[in-house]
């Protein structure tokens, strides 16, 4: 080979892995930055709802998680139509149509909650594959890729239980960080989707475990646990993934930093959620103290849930600071409070009704279940119909105060 030949080639294979590296998100600084190595400002929406169903989102009050629903779902239908409804639902709440709306009004990137049963022969959701996980996701992804929609992967529901309230789909309590099998499970969960998505270069990063350990419990005893826990899933990830940034949240429903010391990973960005406060700087100065301290990105993953004027003024607020954002949620029905909204369908309130009764034992249950199932069966086609993009309506006022620009 010649020395010339031998030169040309190996300026081509260094330009190659320069261009490889350039393809992914990064952190520098107190910046995360994009495919072009700019700084790169988060802005969107989460898919609440979808794979992880949250009870207020089908107007439940008491039946919160997916596991309540799912019970009180098959309480009503029983479990062929349950398991019929999951699977209908999955493919329509979110579709194509959603993503490709979502690009039009301006938004840059999505935050998508889910379950870890997602990945594991549980039955959640009307199934019970391991690699089912695999096949919502890669059929977003690709929507996602070809309208250039950036994504967050965020573990919403963790082995044990993260939270310890509702929206971990576990018993009541953050048994994660007590269970070595549970944190070795999460851990070999993330390193599987991470090894899948390696070279996925539409995704930003991956939000390694959503809102853990509420409030309610012993912060001494389980505040300490958290960094460890990162860790632990950090290095499973970066054994198959160097290229995606790791999204760390704090204690206390992703609110306080105090758990975390000095980055120990070369692409961490901390995220922090905030909900009904004022919205001004000084409610979100400890996290950008924190991204003073350690020259680190920190990114709100989740706020909202207020009027209009609220949800404005904070956006101006994290935006005047170069704070990414993804405000919660997307869609949900018969509410202001959401990118769109849709319609509660008819013979829903025999549903909503059913799922708000208390029921201590199988009698209670069997006084209360409607006797028109076909009525039930008829809200529930109603609502898979209703969901769906076509027939959902823009929030105009919520859209502008995100400072996007509504479609006509």
């Amino acid at each position: 080979m010649s020395k010339k030949l031998f030169y040309t080639i190996l300026f081509l294979a260094s330009s190659f892995c320069y261009v490889q590296g350039q393809m992914f998100f990064s952190t520098k600084g107190k910046y995360i930055t994009g495919p072009d190595g700019k700084p790169f400002q988060i802005k969107g929406t989460n898919l609440g709802n979808w794979l992880v169903p949250e009870g207020y989102m089908f107007l439940f009050a008491d039946a919160n998680s997916p596991r309540l629903i799912n019970q009180t779902l098959t309480e009503l239908v029983g479990p062929e139509q349950t398991k019929t409804f999951w699977k209908k639902y999955l493919d329509t709440y979110i579709t194509d149509e959603d993503i490709r709306y979502l690009k039009s009004i301006g938004v840059n990137s999505i935050r998508v909650p889910f379950n870890y049963r997602l990945f594991t022969n549980e039955n959640y959701m009307g199934d019970n594959d391991s690699t089912r996980g695999f096949k919502y996701f890669d059929r977003l992804i690709g929507w996602c890729k070809k309208d250039r929609l950036y994504v967050i992967l965020d573990m919403h529901c963790a082995p044990g239980g993260q939270t310890g309230d509702n929206i971990d789909d576990g018993f009541g309590y953050p048994f994660l960080f007590e269970s070595a099998q549970c944190i070795r499970q999460c851990s070999n969960i993330w390193k599987r989707i991470a090894a899948h998505y390696k070279n996925e270069s539409i995704i930003i990063g991956y939000d390694l475990l959503n809102e853990p350990i509420a409030h309610y419990f012993n912060k001494e005893q389980l505040n300490p646990l958290l960094e460890p826990v990162y860790k632990q899933i950090t290095k499973a990830i970066r054994e198959v993934d160097k290229n995606h940034i790791l999204f760390l949240g704090g204690a206390q429903w992703d609110s306080n930093f105090q758990p975390f010391g000095q980055p120990f990973d070369a692409k961490l960005a901390y995220t922090f959620h905030k909900y009904w406060t004022a919205p001004t700087r000084s409610v979100i100065q400890d996290y950008i103290d924190f991204s003073d301290k350690y020259n680190t990105p920190i990114y709100c993953g989740e706020t909202g849930e207020n009027n209009d004027a609220w949800v404005e003024t904070f956006r101006k607020m994290l935006d005047s600071n170069f704070i990414g954002w993804h405000f919660w949620p997307y869609k949900k029905p018969n509410n202001p409070r959401g990118i769109v909204t849709f319609n509660k369908p008819a013979y829903y309130d025999s549903v909503i009704a059913y799922a708000n009764t208390p029921k201590k034992n199988f009698e209670d249950i069997r006084k209360h279940q409607p006797a028109d199932k076909l009525e039930i069966l008829k809200a529930l086609d109603g609502f898979l119909e209703n969901c769906q993009f076509k027939n959902c309506t823009q929030n105009m006022g919520y859209i502008k105060a995100l400072g996007f620009v509504p479609k006509n």
